[in-house]
């Protein structure tokens, strides 16, 4: 199976190894994986600040370089739900609908693309320690992703999961929410925290470097010591 994959900005610039990581469990899955070099974002920073049309000039590239795709694979929900939910509302009423609406039906998150299509889920990993999982707003309310990373982790040998309290609660980055809405958004964070930290887990797992990001912030400033991990990582792990 021919896959392309699409690597959000801040895991290109901040996390590059969630990506490298991606990859080496999607060729183990018997996929031909390619990287189109020309990417860059998928137009949802600007879209969410309320600047559509700049939005759509991004979009419009990410359409365009991504046309000749079979699938396209990213390690983030929040990407893959805006391009599933909300191209089609930008484009609504251009020739580019009919595009905008096949690049939605193609585009997979990391978990889902694994369980639901390549229908595979024990990769061999090996990962020691006691871990929590943080559904991310995304990838449970535009992605609709609520098992498939929970099974892909219970193959994974080492690894004992425990759920926390309020485990589909936002964890309060939202993007640019987190810009503007500071102090609700660290509240959000330390809560998502706390609640992980009750759980006695030394590692938190998420499909969205994001959401991770922003926890491991508000982690390190209260010298919280439970660590953030991205699924892909947990998965190439051990092997």
């Amino acid at each position: 199976m021919k896959v392309q994959i699409f690597v959000p900005c801040f895991i290109d610039q901040l996390y590059p190894d969630v990506a490298f990581n991606m990859v080496k469990v999607l060729e183990k899955a018997g996929c031909m994986v390619s990287y189109n070099t020309n990417q860059t974002c998928c137009g949802q920073p600007a879209f969410n600040a309320g600047f559509h049309d700049e939005s759509k000039e991004v979009c419009s590239k990410f359409l365009a370089d991504f046309e000749t795709a079979e699938y396209i694979v990213a390690p983030s929900a929040s990407c893959v739900g805006f391009v599933k939910n909300y191209y089609k509302q930008l484009f609504g009423n251009s020739p580019q609908k009919v595009l905008a609406e096949k690049t939605g039906a193609k585009i997979y998150e990391f978990s889902d693309f694994l369980v639901n299509i390549l229908q595979q889920d024990d990769f061999g990993a090996k990962f020691e320690g006691k871990a929590t999982y943080h559904d991310s707003c995304a990838a449970l309310r535009e992605c609709n992703i609520k098992t498939e990373p929970r099974r892909l982790l219970s193959k994974v040998g080492g690894l004992e999961l425990v759920e926390m309290n309020d485990v589909e609660t936002c964890c309060g980055f939202g993007g640019t929410f987190a810009v503007k809405f500071e102090p609700i958004s660290i509240a959000m964070g330390d809560q998502k925290i706390t609640n992980a930290n009750a759980t006695g887990a030394d590692y938190l797992i998420s499909t969205d470097m994001s959401c991770l990001m922003h926890i491991d912030g508000c982690a390190k400033h209260h010298s919280k010591k439970i660590k953030v991990v991205h699924l892909a990582d947990v998965l190439a792990s051990g092997w």
